[in-house]
C-alpha cells in the first residue's frame, strides 16, 4: 500500500497537469469552504452510466496513459 505522502504527492501532480496552480488554490478553497460528500456525488454522477460504458471509459484512460508513457 503507498504511503498517504505519495497520494497526496500523485494528487497534486494530476491538479497541476489539468488546472495550474491558480485553479488549484480555487479548488482546494471551495473544498475546505463547502461541505462535500464524495459517495453521494460518486453516485449521482455515475448513475446514467451503464457498467459496460464505465469499463470502456476506464479502458480507454488506461490506453491513453500507457501511451502517454510510451
Amino acid at each position: 500500500m503507498r504511503t498517504t505522502a505519495a497520494i497526496l504527492n500523485d494528487g497534486m501532480d494530476c491538479l497541476l497537469e489539468r488546472l495550474g496552480v491558480l485553479e488549484i488554490e480555487i479548488f482546494i478553497s471551495h473544498i475546505l469552504r463547502e461541505p462535500f460528500d464524495y459517495t453521494a456525488w460518486q453516485k449521482d454522477h455515475y448513475a446514467a452510466i451503464s457498467v459496460q460504458e464505465l469499463n470502456r471509459k476506464a479502458v480507454e484512460y488506461n490506453k491513453a496513459g500507457n501511451a502517454a508513457q510510451s
